[in-house]
């Protein structure tokens, strides 16, 4: 039998820092525990000996030194390696956190600090009906994001008073799971596919839920554009290297809040970290399509992303005609059945390209697989030599084009054949200048083959351009989604079409526009007001008659069609070299761009990765490809872990199908993603 001096021997005292929700300052309380003791009877004998009687059940405990969570708690001190010197904290796993969404809105809402962010951000999505949150991430912002601001306020004697949006009654408060939500495509729509409202059928849900009907308008309508001194006053990258330094504060999705040093009531970014937007139906998304078109608008505006002056035109006529519908009281009317279902019918069609090509195939005839034929310029550039196009005789068929000297010689061997399958395909376009391009990048061992096409109308340049689009994804044009991704090219060409309405001249008189609210700083400074109105109404007549949404989601198709679309860049330095180069990382591809000189050096297809992998003590991330080709980098503008989870999500992402539940593997994810097994 072990006597009372034994005892005391093997138990020892623990001292825990209870961290009191209704006080200010935090106060230790002294237990003698033993090794044997389980974490669930330290947490017991704790709240005994406090004696407070409240709602315990989202407290847990915290060990500073090793920075994690003692969350199972039927494991016993000894197996965790608990000992007299360690300083355990008992705090709640849930606290308040303020979050930056996409259209700059603030919410200041409970999140869990002890869930890995993966499932944390799948909180959030849920209280914010937000679907797909596996798209989304939280970013810390760097330095630069607040330097202009700062700067700014010390001019500035009246503090700013920021309006945000509380959410703090959100159901993850008391630590209970967050209920599903309207996710469900068999229940009643819960948005207007129109004009983005709640469906008055979903409002019993709305006022169960921190989201009430008003604050769902806040995230699902646009705000009020900002104006041109404010825009100037907000960061804008200017290099590569400054665009590579936005992207180093994207958090670990596989581990907590409290891990990383997130502290209680700290402002972070939510983001589309991913950019493969998977299922946007206007009916369940009208919150993610809102978030989404702020997020390419402020992209654009910024220009965290390049596009010509003309794109920046349309961009600016979308922005306008959403803003005016937005404040609009008209936009609340309900337009009747047969209106709803033309819409409708429009937005199904624009669907194809918004999902990244995962539609239905169900259709597609593999009896009758339809060909192109047709005389096509072909450039092949070529060190030290001019771009010169010369004409050939193109046929396209399944998913492989294939050219000839002459419409005579098509029964023949081709001079050439390529299989499209995995290519990458960018618009090469000027409809002012009557440009009609398709840049082809098509996958070899080492790289990438580059060719230009060049068509000579709209038409041509529409039904070669679905094709191609579609061939890169695997689908030929027998594809049910073939002529809406037509219809859809053809739509946007005329959007950029400038019309000489005489109309616009006249709307200039009673003007309700500040032209430089909705073009970046640089292009506002190389015209006059006036003459950037004029431009802006000009395009703006293309898209004058579109409902809400679908001016949103064709400002998101748009964005989609920029060349540097989707790109994430980082500062990295490769193996063997001498000088820093920029990686881009987009949702099938990585780039090895010049840092120098912003041109693209290699590319290599997800499709074509056997491997990859992270040796954490040199911190070097390792890639295998087809064909025994390897390269291998170190990260110097972020962690090398946030590169390696950027590849693993993407090719996670590239694994859903619309067959699925929405319920995610999240397994999975951290397999492809976490990096430690």
């Amino acid at each position: 039998m072990l006597s009372s001096t034994d005892f005391t021997f093997a138990s020892w005292e623990l001292v825990v820092r209870v961290d009191h929700p209704n006080e200010e300052q935090q106060k230790d309380v002294t237990l003698r525990v033993s090794g044997d003791l389980h974490v669930g009877g330290v947490m017991l004998k704790l709240v005994e000996q406090i004696n407070i009687s409240q709602d315990w059940s989202d407290f847990a405990l915290w060990w500073e030194q090793k920075h994690c969570w003692l969350l199972k708690t039927h494991w016993t001190l000894d197996k965790y390696g608990v000992q007299a010197d360690a300083k355990l904290l008992f705090t709640p796993q849930h606290k308040m956190l303020r979050l930056r969404l996409p259209n700059l809105k603030m919410v200041r809402l409970r999140v869990s600090f002890s869930a890995v962010v993966f499932k944390a951000v799948s909180d959030i999505c849920k209280i914010l009906n937000i679907r797909r949150s596996e798209e989304l991430s939280l970013l810390k912002p760097s330095g630069d994001y607040f330097k202009k601001k700062k700067k700014k306020d010390k001019n500035n004697k009246e503090p700013i008073i920021e309006d945000i949006l509380n959410l703090e009654s959100s159901p993850t408060a008391s630590g209970s799971s967050v209920s599903p939500g309207l996710y469900s495509k068999t229940m009643t729509p819960i948005y207007d596919p129109i004009n983005g409202t709640p469906a008055s059928s979903t409002m019993t849900w709305f006022s169960d839920s921190p989201l009430t009907e008003q604050n769902c308008s806040i995230l699902a309508f646009s705000q009020p554009p900002q104006s041109p001194e404010a825009l100037a006053d907000m960061y804008q990258p200017r290099s590569l290297v400054d665009k590579a330094k936005l992207n180093a504060g994207w958090l670990d999705s596989s581990r907590s809040l409290m891990e990383q040093g997130i502290q209680e009531d700290e402002q972070l970014l939510l983001r589309f970290k991913y950019y493969s937007f998977f299922d946007l139906n206007p009916k369940y998304d009208a919150v993610r399509i809102n978030q989404l078109y702020e997020q390419a608008r402020w992209a654009i505006l910024l220009e965290e992303i390049d596009c010509t002056e003309e794109e920046m035109l349309i961009f600016a006529a979308l922005q306008y005609h959403i803003s005016k519908l937005s404040l609009s009281a008209e936009t609340q009317d309900f337009t009747g059945d047969s209106e709803v279902d033309e819409i409708e019918a429009a937005l199904s069609n624009l669907e194809v390209t918004l999902e990244g090509g995962k539609a239905d195939s169900l259709l597609e005839d593999i009896t009758d697989i339809p060909k192109l034929a047709d005389n096509l310029k072909l450039f092949r550039p070529k060190k030290l030599l001019p771009k010169a196009f010369k004409q050939y005789w193109f046929i396209f068929k399944d998913t492989s084009i294939a050219y000839f000297k002459n419409k005579e010689l098509e029964q023949g061997e081709p001079l050439e054949k390529l299989n499209l399958r995995g290519c990458e395909v960018v618009p090469d376009v000027n409809v002012a200048g009557r440009k009609f391009g398709i840049k082809l990048l098509i996958p070899v061992a080492d790289g990438m083959n580059e060719m230009y096409l060049r068509c000579d109308h709209e038409n041509q340049y529409a039904q070669w351009m679905a094709a191609c689009m579609l061939a890169s994804k695997g689908k030929t044009m027998a594809d049910s989604s073939y002529q809406p991704e037509v219809l859809n090219i053809l739509s946007f060409l005329r959007m950029k079409n400038r019309n000489s309405a005489s109309q616009v001249a006249s709307s200039l008189e009673n003007m309700d526009m500040n032209p430089e609210c909705f073009v970046s700083p640089r292009c506002a400074k190389k015209h006059k007001s006036k003459q950037l109105a004029a431009r802006i109404l000009e395009a703006h007549q293309n898209v004058a008659q579109m409902p809400l949404v679908e001016a949103k989601l064709r400002f998101i198709q748009a964005w989609q069609s920029l060349p540097e679309f989707g790109l994430t860049y980082y500062l990295v330095r490769f193996k063997g070299s001498k000088k820093d180069d920029i990686l881009g990382v987009s949702y099938n591809r990585l780039i090895k761009i010049d840092a120098a000189t912003g041109i693209p050096v290699t590319t290599w297809r997800f499709t074509n990765i056997k491997q990859w992998n992270v040796n954490w003590e040199t911190r070097q991330v390792v890639i295998e490809f087809d064909q025994n080709v390897f390269t291998a980098f170190t990260c110097l503008s972020a962690d090398c872990k946030i590169v390696h989870e950027y590849i693993g999500g993407y090719i996670f992402l590239s694994t859903r199908s619309k067959d699925q539940n929405e319920t995610l593997d999240e397994d999975l994810f951290h397999k492809l993603t976490g990096g430690q097994d």
